[in-house]
């Protein structure tokens, strides 16, 4: 993709948030209210550059503060090296989420659910965000963003960001995944 059409399509997604309510936000006033999320680490391979710079731009218009931790250019990497930055915002509690893209989604899921306190999930559409959300209080979003055209990208992400989590007969199973994770 030429940098002229990547240019248009950041403008075209950025420039439809008019017809949104996304009034900036600071951190008394935070976009998502009911769960305080403010802060967003969002990261990317090579396959998910183009995909990460689209979200950085829409998430900054939303209000959110973006802490972008790369890659910064088309230039091949490693998924992994991204994936695990992106995780260790969350995990520290610097971000309250993270959302990591590569060309499918899979194997920074796999990088992500290794560091400890990490529930990332692998979505693809509109049931599986949620899901992830309401019954599993995923803290990390992982996305194919090759996949997906960008305008479905932002909506996906949105949702993530807005959808609670449920609690209730939920907690339980969250309890029962983090004591595998503390091995117990």
């Amino acid at each position: 993709m030429s940098e002229k059409s990547f240019s248009r399509i950041v403008q075209n997604v950025v420039g439809g948030l008019h017809t949104l309510d996304v009034s900036a936000k600071d951190d008394s006033n935070p976009v998502n209210e009911q769960d305080h999320v403010v802060r967003v680490a969002l990261g990317a391979d090579h396959g998910g550059f183009e995909a990460k710079e689209v979200l950085k731009a829409y998430l900054t218009k939303l209000g959110y503060r973006v802490y972008d931790v790369g890659t910064f250019s088309k230039e091949s990497v490693d998924y992994p090296d991204f994936a695990l930055k992106v995780a260790q915002k969350v995990a520290s509690g610097e971000c309250e989420r993270g959302i990591m893209i590569d060309g499918a989604g899979i194997g920074s899921c796999m990088v992500c659910n290794k560091v400890r306190g990490i529930r990332a999930a692998l979505c693809y559409d509109r049931r599986t965000i949620i899901n992830s959300r309401e019954h599993n209080n995923a803290n990390v979003l992982t996305l194919g963003g090759p996949l997906h055209p960008p305008e479905e990208l932002c909506e996906l992400v949105k949702l993530w960001l807005e959808t609670r989590f449920a609690g209730g007969r939920h907690w339980s199973r969250i309890n029962k995944m983090m004591a595998i994770e503390r091995g117990r």
